[in-house]
């Protein structure tokens, strides 16, 4: 597939980011596609941890920086800092994807699918830059790919095909 293409996702909270996303991921992998993930928690709450119990945990618990265990072919890391958008990216690649799909991060560069719930949510959201694909919108738009509802699922992954394969 050449260079790693990466799409965000964003919408206000339960518009449907995590449901389309995992569908996707299915569907890329059916594709013998590569898949890496990076999700904006963007609710100022810390994020829940992996059970205190666990050694990762312990070693965060006792001051450690950065915690990384390796086995059963995963790795998990815990970083004790916030990295910023373009840090997470480089992570990504680690793992040397053909896509890497993005939940929120909106104010970033990138091609962007927008979930509208209601017409106040496109109020706040029409300003983005890179919007590739609206979801949920009744109006018609000429400058933007859009499909009415996030239930209609062979649109939704007849769209993404076409921009794995166009972009």
């Amino acid at each position: 597939m050449g260079s790693i293409k990466t799409l965000h996702v964003v919408g206000f909270k339960n518009s449907g980011k995590t449901t389309l996303l995992t569908h996707w991921i299915r569907l890329a992998k059916e594709h013998e596609l590569k898949v890496a993930v990076i999700k904006h928690h963007g609710h100022g709450a810390q994020l829940d941890m992996p059970d205190e119990r666990k050694d990762s945990i312990q070693y965060i618990s006792s001051g450690a920086d950065a915690s990384l265990v390796a086995g059963g072919g995963f790795t998990q890391y815990i970083l004790q800092q916030q990295l910023n958008y373009e840090q997470l990216i480089q992570l990504a690649k680690w793992a040397a994807p053909d896509i890497i799909l993005v939940e929120g991060y909106k104010d970033e560069t990138g091609e962007k699918v927008v979930l509208v719930r209601e017409q106040d949510d496109w109020e706040s959201l029409q300003y983005l830059e890179q919007i590739a694909l609206v979801i949920g919108l009744d109006e018609e738009m000429e400058h933007y790919d859009q499909i009415a509802h996030r239930e209609e699922r062979a649109a939704l992954d007849q769209w993404f095909m076409s921009w794995l394969q166009h972009n």
